[in-house]
């Protein structure tokens, strides 16, 4: 895409997953856009080369709104979230005119006065893992896909298994466009402030790490029963970093061995995934799956389920087989020869998972629609 084909456009990303405390993999992706679209400008989100941005949400928390630290015009509603999102569904507001591409990056979208709508479709997990999932969600996600079916011009996808399912619930294959997510968002570590958290934690030495949302899907159940049938085996603890989400009630304190860490501030998370012997991440499904790629990316082995996101370069385990489970943390805590060819597989596999990659695919498509 020419810096001429660009300039012209007017472009609005509904950033509502920005407003939420714990925005999860919706606001990496959202923010990750941003910082891809920042490098093509040489540090500018504006100037030759972008279109015009602008950004739109409900009302900020407080008298400061966060989003101004992009430095891009605001459409900022007067209604608060579930407000907003509801009136979106209902069809009662429309997104600000004036754009010639209105990108919502989740189903959570406004209908368009004018322009073309882009509507992000992360997974289908509501449908092809309907357990993990309130009735609720399931009804919200449901009516959401159907909207996005009926109004967006493009269907943005992780992964080509997302894009698959989405054909195969009603989307013409023409419309539905593939753009990997990026893997190199995370800050530089701040490696004295993880030693400070694993010290208060009661780690010393080695630990295996997970990380990831405390809900159904994520199957933490069987990892830490895999973990307890080799815990005497393993070079240390299982640390399990993640905010709680909807429907976990496990008690993490009190399975031996494991150190609950709750959620982490960004730069001690990549400490921690430069630190861990490895990361195990086996969840029943994901639309792509970016803890496995941030770890690659930091240069530990992984222990997962077959994602879109590992391209063959984790130890792949069946996510409801324990002792498969079991048997990958104990091979590759210790094989040495074999964690050096998954560390190197995955820093080949994660070299074009950037967020510049993921921005400039963005401009092709905004400009072809």
């Amino acid at each position: 895409m020419t810096a001429s084909g660009s300039d012209d456009l007017r472009v609005l990303l509904v950033v509502q997953q920005l407003r939420r405390s714990v925005p999860g993999g919706i606001g990496t992706y959202a923010e990750g856009i941003l910082a891809g679209l920042s490098t093509l400008g040489a540090g500018r989100l504006a100037g030759p080369g972008l279109p015009g941005l602008g950004l739109y949400a409900s009302r900020p928390p407080g008298r400061e709104d966060p989003l101004e630290r992009y430095g891009l015009p605001l459409h900022t509603s007067v209604l608060p979230g579930p407000a907003l999102t509801r009136a979106w569904d209902r069809g009662l507001l429309r997104a600000p005119g004036g754009f010639d591409v209105i990108h919502a990056v989740s189903l959570a979208a406004p209908q368009v006065q004018a322009g073309s709508l882009v509507v992000v479709v992360h997974d289908l997990l509501w449908r092809t893992n309907p357990e993990a999932y309130p009735s609720r969600g399931r009804r919200w996600h449901e009516a959401a896909l159907g909207r996005a079916l009926r109004r967006a011009r493009r269907l943005v996808v992780p992964s080509d298994e997302v894009a698959t399912q989405l054909i195969g619930a009603g989307a013409d294959p023409g419309r539905v466009v593939t753009v990997a997510p990026g893997c190199d968002h995370l800050p530089p570590p701040d490696l004295r402030g993880a030693e400070r958290l694993l010290h208060q934690l009661g780690v010393p030495g080695d630990f295996l790490l997970s990380v990831g949302t405390l809900e159904p899907r994520k199957n933490l159940p069987r990892l830490l029963a895999a973990y307890a049938a080799v815990r005497t085996r393993l070079p240390g603890p299982l640390v399990v970093v993640g905010p709680t989400g909807w429907g976990s009630d496990l008690d993490l304190g009190h399975a031996e061995g494991v150190v609950p860490a709750g959620r982490v501030e960004a730069p001690i998370l990549a400490a921690l995934y430069a630190k861990a012997r490895l990361l195990a991440y086996v969840p029943l499904a994901e639309g792509f799956g970016l803890p496995p790629v941030e770890a690659m990316w930091a240069g530990i082995p992984v222990v997962a389920s077959a994602l879109p996101s590992t391209g063959g370069a984790a130890f792949e385990v069946d996510p409801l087989d324990v002792d498969a489970i079991a048997a990958g943390l104990e091979t590759v805590a210790g094989d040495e020869e074999l964690r050096d060819r998954l560390v190197r597989a995955g820093r080949d596999h994660t070299t074009g998972l950037t967020w510049e990659a993921a921005a400039r695919r963005h401009l092709d498509l905004w400009a072809a629609i």
